[in-house]
């Protein structure tokens, strides 16, 4: 669901890896082909209860103020029936289904229809068709890199309303924010039940699809490795860019709006928030060609967990410090805002330039400096599903010498400074680096099983040289 993957493309399946000849075996890409107990188990209880999940958070924010506790404790003390707090709940109304059903066409027609033309006059940025990586199937995919022109010219469209054509108010988000979360969750179900259907009845590449006999970890997980409908649209690159990462800053934003409308003042907080996060979205355009890299991109199949998760999971979830910063307007002290924007600052640094070191490292076969010296690696050899033998480098070297997901640890700092932006008033704001804490720890040691599987006793080398995953000296 979260946009901050680690780069898993076929050249450099590990944690910081370059592989000098053909693809990975295809048993090391994707999802699993059978399912044990546990897994099953941990699928219905994510389809069960991460829509109430979602519900429960807005839910506090909308009828408690945003406090955790206070739903629950009203019910047990039976001054509050669950009938009561669903009946207070707004409903689907038509104008949200009209905003969303908006928002949608217009990030499928700015997907679709206009081809990237930033990259003609933006120094550094990469857009326009660019190859993903080497399918299981052998394939290689073609993309039309255009997020960052799509993010430009959306918040150009918002900007120009706000201040000269007055279309409608720049609070609509908020205004609307549960009627259009049921209009996501219906955009999220069906999308994620077409993508299955599609993987049964009219695949896009039928050798890339997997399937474990099992419906419910069929529909969470995914069928199809890259569902697509004509040459362009390509369904996990839409769905995890847009709608989800290009409306998130334009919630924050409304959020903002909400708050000035309300106290008539912006909080410093609300700021810190909006362009902590707003750093971070950017970056993830900008570096839109860098993230077919990736494990969503090269490892995960299209299913609900991606589908659901871009629509609904990710625009309501990753925005609660904004949406409790307009029922709770904060004024940090200045030292206190100072620090967590270095915080915010610092955590980006080292998640990029991690990432920048790798990327580096890969492209030019390692003949490049890194801090200033000519790169360590580890020489490591796999053999790939059709017997053949290959070599790879293991960086050890700059910010992968500290640790070997150390761009998840930056990842988390920044994480840590949205929520603290917030104060320390309720746990809600909080939920966000608990979640990414679980999220990114999970899926470091997920990538460290593959690697462990594909390079054996070279892998024991690179853990010995580089011992600790996140946190030097700890973990």
């Amino acid at each position: 669901m979260a946009a901050k993957s680690q780069p898993s493309a076929p050249k450099t399946k590990s944690a910081s890896g370059l592989t000098n000849g053909k693809a990975a075996a295809q048993g090391q890409w994707g999802r699993a082909w059978e399912v044990d107990w546990f897994s099953l188990a941990s699928v219905v209880f994510l389809l069960l209860f991460a829509p109430f999940i979602v519900y429960y958070f807005i839910m506090a924010c909308d009828q408690y103020g945003c406090s955790l506790t206070a739903p629950v404790v009203d019910l047990a003390a039976g001054r509050a029936r669950l009938a009561d707090i669903w009946a207070r709940t707004p409903p689907v109304t038509v104008k949200a289904a009209q905003i969303y059903a908006a928002w949608v066409t217009l990030q499928v027609l700015l997907y679709v229809l206009l081809p990237d033309f930033c990259h003609k006059f933006l120094p550094g940025y990469v857009g326009g068709v660019q190859e993903g990586a080497v399918t299981p199937a052998g394939a290689i995919n073609k993309y039309e890199i255009n997020g960052l022109q799509a993010w430009l010219l959306t918040h150009l469209l918002w900007f120009a309303n706000a201040h000269l054509l007055a279309w409608f108010s720049p609070t609509i988000i908020f205004d609307n924010w549960i009627p259009l979360l049921w209009c996501a969750n219906i955009l999220g179900y069906a999308i994620s039940t077409f993508a299955m259907v599609k993987g049964y009845l009219f695949p896009t590449d039928a050798r890339e699809c997997k399937f474990t006999g099992n419906f419910f970890y069929n529909y969470m997980m995914g069928v199809e490795f890259n569902p697509r409908i004509g040459k362009w649209f390509d369904f996990k690159l839409f769905f995890n860019g847009r709608p989800g990462i290009v409306a998130w800053t334009l919630i924050n934003l409304s959020f903002a709006a909400k708050q000035q409308e309300l106290y008539g003042r912006v909080t410093n907080s609300m700021v810190l928030v909006n362009v902590l996060q707003a750093i971070y979205v950017l970056d993830f355009f900008w570096n839109e060609t860098w993230y077919l890299k990736t494990i969503d991109i090269c490892h995960d199949h299209f299913g609900w967990y991606l589908g659901w998760g871009d629509c609904v999971w990710l625009p309501y979830l990753y925005t609660l410090q904004g949406l409790y910063l307009v029922y709770h307007p904060v004024e940090l002290p200045t030292p206190y805002a100072l620090g967590v924007l270095l915080l915010g600052l610092l955590g980006y640094y080292i998640f990029r330039m991690t990432n920048h070191q790798k990327d580096l490292f890969r492209r030019t076969d390692g003949r490049c400096l890194i801090w200033g010296r000519k790169p360590k690696a580890i020489e490591c050899s796999y053999t790939s599903a059709d017997g053949q033998k290959h070599h790879s480098k293991l960086l050890v070297s700059g910010f992968w010498g500290v640790a070997r997901h150390f761009n998840y640890t930056g990842d988390l700092m920044g994480s840590l400074a949205y929520c603290l932006a917030c104060g320390g008033g309720h746990l809600l704001p909080y939920f966000y680096i608990i979640y990414m804490t679980i999220l990114l720890t999970h899926r470091c040691l997920r990538d460290e099983h593959r690697c462990a599987n594909k390079y054996g006793r070279d892998w024991e080398r690179y853990t010995a040289a580089v011992p600790y995953r996140l946190l030097p000296g700890i973990f």
